[in-house]
C-alpha cells in the first residue's frame, strides 16, 4: 500500500490513523506530553504537586535542545523556568532504561553549563531539578517519589547545598487518592472529561477535541514521521535506481535498458517504502514511548507484523 505522497508527507488515509492515535494518547506518551506541557499553567501545576512547593512558571518549552560542541548534545522533553530563576527538566519515561542515573547526571550538567555565562560568578548558578516521571517503580521500594540530592557522607549525610537536585523520580504505578496519586491518574487517562485536574483536562481536551489542537498534533506527527523516514526512503529509491541501471546494462539493448531502469525504479520504490515501514517500527520500539497497537496504527501494519519485527530485532 502506498503510504506516502511524493513529498514524503502522510496521505489522508494515514492522517485518519493519526486521529485514532491522538484519541488514545495520554500524558505518558512523549509526543503528546511535550505538547501538553508547553502550556505554562500545566507545567506549573505539575511542578507544584511533585515538589510540594509554591512556584510560578514563567517559561515552559518542549523539545528543548542544548548544544554541546565538545560532546553529545541533548533534547529535553520539557524545560521550564520559574519566577525565582529555578530551572526544571521534566521527562516522561515508559521504560526504566530511559531514566538511568547517568542520563540524569548528564542532563543536569548541560543545564548548568548553558546557564552559566563567561565571567559569571559560580554563585549565579540557578537551582535546578531533573524530574523523571516513570511508568514503573524503578527502585522497587513502593514509594511514590524518590528524591536524589548530594550529601556529605562524613557529616551524617547532611545536604551539600549545591542546589542541584539531580533527579526526582516519580513512581507512576502509584495512582492512589493522594495529590500526587491523582496527578498520576491523569497522566494515564486518555479522556479529558475523566481527569482530576481541570488545568490538565482543559489542555488535553484542546489537543484531542479542538480543531486547532488536533491540527497541531497532526502536524507534530507529520514531522515525526518525516524525520524518521525521509532519509531511509531516499536511500531506498537510490538503491532502486542503481539496480535498474545495472539490469538495463545487462540486457544490452536500449529498449531493454530503459525497461530495466524503469522496473528497477519501481522495485526500488517498493523496497524503499517497505524498508521505511520496518525502520520506523524499530525506531518507535526503541523510543519506548509507544504501544504495539499505536505503532501498528501509525505504520499501517498489523500488530502481528509489528511483533514479528520486535522479535527479529
Amino acid at each position: 500500500m502506498d503510504i506516502l505522497t511524493e513529498n514524503g508527507i502522510p496521505t489522508d488515509e494515514w492522517r485518519a490513523r493519526y486521529l485514532d492515535a491522538i484519541r488514545r494518547f495520554c500524558l505518558m506518551d512523549d509526543t503528546f506530553m511535550t505538547k501538553a506541557f508547553e502550556d505554562k499553567e500545566c507545567a506549573e501545576l505539575l511542578l507544584r504537586i511533585i515538589l510540594d512547593k509554591e512556584l510560578t512558571v514563567i517559561k515552559s518549552v518542549s523539545q528543548y535542545n542544548i548544544k554541546n560542541l565538545q560532546g553529545r548534545s541533548i533534547r529535553l522533553d520539557i524545560y521550564a523556568v520559574d519566577s525565582e530563576n529555578r530551572r526544571y527538566n521534566i521527562e516522561a519515561q515508559r521504560e526504566d532504561s530511559g531514566a538511568v542515573p547517568k542520563r540524569a547526571r548528564y542532563n543536569s550538567s548541560l543545564i548548568d553549563a548553558n546557564t552559566c555565562k563567561m565571567g559569571d560568578d559560580y554563585s549565579a548558578l540557578p537551582e535546578t531539578y531533573v524530574i523523571f516521571i516513570m511508568e514503573n517503580d524503578v527502585f522497587k521500594r513502593g514509594l511514590p517519589l524518590y528524591t536524589i540530592d548530594r550529601t556529605i557522607k562524613e557529616c551524617g549525610y547532611i545536604p551539600f547545598g549545591d542546589e542541584s537536585h539531580i533527579v526526582v523520580y516519580v513512581n507512576g504505578s502509584i495512582r492512589d487518592e493522594t495529590t500526587l496519586g491523582r496527578l498520576m491518574q491523569d497522566f494515564f487517562c486518555t479522556e479529558a472529561g475523566r481527569m482530576n485536574y481541570a488545568t490538565l483536562a482543559k489542555r488535553v481536551g484542546y489537543l484531542k477535541n479542538d480543531t486547532k489542537g488536533v491540527g497541531t498534533m497532526c502536524k507534530i506527527m507529520d514531522e515525526l514521521f518525516a524525520d524518521v523516514s525521509a532519509e531511509i526512503m531516499e536511500k531506498g529509491i537510490e538503491k532502486g535506481r542503481e539496480e535498474g541501471m545495472e539490469k538495463g546494462r545487462e540486457e544490452g539493448i536500449e529498449k531493454g535498458r530503459e525497461e530495466g531502469m524503469q522496473k528497477g525504479r519501481e522495485e526500488g520504490m517498493q523496497k524503499g517504502r517497505a524498508e521505511t515501514q520496518r525502520i520506523t517500527v524499530l525506531n518507535m520500539l526503541a523510543m519506548g514511548k509507544f504501544t504495539l497497537e499505536e505503532i501498528a496504527q501509525v505504520t499501517a501494519m498489523s500488530v502481528d507484523e509489528v511483533k514479528a519485527l520486535q522479535q527479529a530485532g
